[in-house]
């Protein structure tokens, strides 16, 4: 699903002036991610700048986001010269093991939404491969990089395909980090869950498990809570 009017409250990004794709994975993780006494954040792989722009909103947080793409970070700072937020999100085109082993930072949150394709084939641009593949940055490499930089109160919020996200799930256990919740999403309520939201913590904690649904039986006709979580975001829905 895209929308090329994608509002920010006060706000409206138009894509003839930038260059902001709005999927469903990333407005959900946008939407979604607790953002309770989150005043530093970094985000893994912004693309974008999406994900930034929307937390970046919903708090008073400052937010590092970086990304290894060269056109990712460029059309993410065009999207955020754009906003009102310019001055609470830093870019960095960097990989994020590089970046762990730079950075004096601790935080509060740590949110990606990551490649999903392990050990598939290739899309012919590397841009997109980047964007589409786990190579350059295996899920749980995420989570063991990102556990070494969070506070001992932060958090991880991912999204991920259901049978990645579960193993997502299983390798944080054994690091002995605690989920706090995991949301199945289905596209459609007949139709299996398709995408997971992950919520994972340095404290232990007993797993919440829930569903979301997105759509009704029929395309483009959206549930109530679909609509209550993302409705702040979207012109039209």
């Amino acid at each position: 699903m895209s929308n090329p009017y994608f509002k920010f409250k006060k706000f409206t990004v138009f894509q003839d002036k930038c260059a902001m794709k709005v999927g469903v994975d990333g407005v959900l993780l946008g939407a979604w991610t607790p953002l309770e006494n989150s005043m530093h954040i970094l985000e893994v792989g912004t693309g974008t700048g999406l994900i930034s722009m929307m937390l970046v909103q919903r708090s008073n947080a400052f937010i590092d986001a970086i990304d290894i793409d060269k056109q990712a970070i460029f059309q993410a700072q065009q999207n955020i010269n754009f906003s009102p937020w310019r001055n609470r999100i830093q870019l960095s085109e960097i990989s994020f093991q590089e970046y762990v082993q730079k950075t004096a930072s601790k935080y509060d949150l740590i949110v990606s939404n990551p490649p999903y394709f392990v050990n598939s084939l290739k899309a012919p641009s590397v841009s997109r491969t980047q964007a589409r593949h786990a190579d350059t940055l295996s899920h749980s490499e995420l989570i063991e990089l990102g556990n070494q930089i969070l506070k001992p109160t932060g958090n991880i919020c991912l999204i991920l395909p259901v049978k990645e996200g579960l193993k997502c799930y299983l390798h944080a256990l054994e690091l002995n980090m605690g989920c706090q919740q995991l949301v199945f999403v289905y596209p459609r309520i007949e139709l299996p869950a398709k995408r997971l939201l992950l919520h994972f913590s340095k404290e232990d904690a007993v797993t919440r498990v829930s569903k979301l649904v997105i759509e009704t039986t029929h395309r483009h006709q959206y549930t109530p809570e679909f609509k209550t979580l993302v409705s702040d975001f979207y012109l039209n829905l």
